[in-house]
């Protein structure tokens, strides 16, 4: 079985393994306890990487393989943080039963939006998601609901099973993270290479071609938004695990900025590609911060720009572009020299 694996199965294997004993090379390197300092530190810095690598793969989901640009999909985010935040501190809800109501709620909320939203398309469609996720970040700040929601200073202290607290258990904290950034590729990958992922992606080249073909597109866009939400809505619930709160933010826009952000520069439509996207968002800001301070915003506004210029594609597009000429021109020389030969 092994044997029958390709290359890029190798090189995912490969990361998945650095990234398990990632935390026991660190320490060794620091000569650090493993659950404190230096080591804990890169611990809570990849939890965020493989939160925020889910959350850009649902996005992915929607753009990538369905076509649809949504400008609300923090509005899954969010009420995933918030729901679980609820459940967990006003109703004493255990975690398994917690994250149950998060699916189910993303579910209902995906369909409701779907409905909604899919009566027109493009731009508008964009327009129509941005208004329901707005609309969400109004009630998280309202103070009518300060109660349940904390209103602007959002929803602190959320009880945490002691054992994953990501205080006390961050190395536990950490592969509960990486199961699930794997698990959640595992299915996602699952869904695009089935025949209703083929239709998904008939639907983002040409709608029109797959309604004549007598598919109907507003089924496979509802399968694809309620994915894409379950998918972002448990995202959320792990975020505000590992935060201990939910607050208005993660309903911005600009949460939904740094998914389309993660999307285009690891490459629309290949998975893999929001979830590297993901780690240079998150690892690239860190280092700015850390050598430019305050300015490190506009810095990686250059870098965006340059990425863009000198990876059209994103990271995994150009490079399986590039890679495929470069293999391509190797096997004619091949050619040449046995004919030669």
């Amino acid at each position: 079985m092994l044997a029958r694996l390709k290359a890029p199965q190798w090189a995912g294997l490969g990361l998945i393994g650095g990234l398990v004993i990632f935390p026991y090379m660190i320490a060794m390197l620091t000569g650090q306890p493993i659950d404190s300092g230096v080591p804990k530190f890169w611990q809570g810095m990849l939890i965020q990487v493989f939160i925020l690598a889910v959350f850009a793969m649902s996005y992915d989901i929607l753009m990538g393989y369905t076509g649809i640009l949504s400008f609300g999909h923090a509005l899954f985010f969010g009420t995933g943080a918030y729901t679980i935040g609820i459940l967990l501190k006003h109703a004493g809800w255990d975690l398994g039963s917690a994250l149950v109501a998060v699916i189910v709620i993303a579910i209902v909320q995906s369909l409701i939006v779907g409905l909604l939203s899919l009566r027109v398309s493009g731009v508008y469609f964009a327009m129509v998601t941005l208004a329901f996720a707005q609309m969400f970040f109004l009630l998280a700040e309202a103070t009518d609901f300060r109660q349940w929601t904390g209103a602007e200073d959002g929803l602190q202290s959320i009880p945490v099973p002691a054992w994953i607290s990501p205080t006390t258990e961050r190395l536990r904290f950490y592969y509960l993270a990486l199961g699930f950034a794997i698990a959640m590729y595992l299915v996602a990958r699952q869904i695009v290479n089935s025949p209703t992922g083929r239709v998904m992606m008939a639907i983002r080249d040409n709608e029109v071609r797959a309604k004549v073909l007598g598919y109907n597109t507003l089924i496979f866009k509802l399968i694809a938004i309620t994915v894409s939400g379950i998918m972002a809505a448990l995202a959320g619930a792990l975020n505000a695990l590992w935060n201990l709160n939910a607050n208005p933010a993660v309903l911005s826009v600009a949460t939904t900025i740094n998914a389309l952000l993660m999307t285009i520069i690891g490459g629309v439509g290949s998975l893999i590609g929001p979830m590297l996207g993901a780690g240079v968002i998150q690892l690239l800001g860190y280092w700015l911060n850390v050598l430019f301070g305050p300015s490190w915003p506009l810095l990686f506004g250059i870098v965006y720009i340059l990425i863009v210029l000198f990876l059209p594609y994103g990271i995994v597009g150009t490079w399986r572009l590039r890679g495929i000429s470069w293999l391509e021109q190797w096997r004619r020389r091949w050619q040449e020299l046995t004919v030669r030969s």
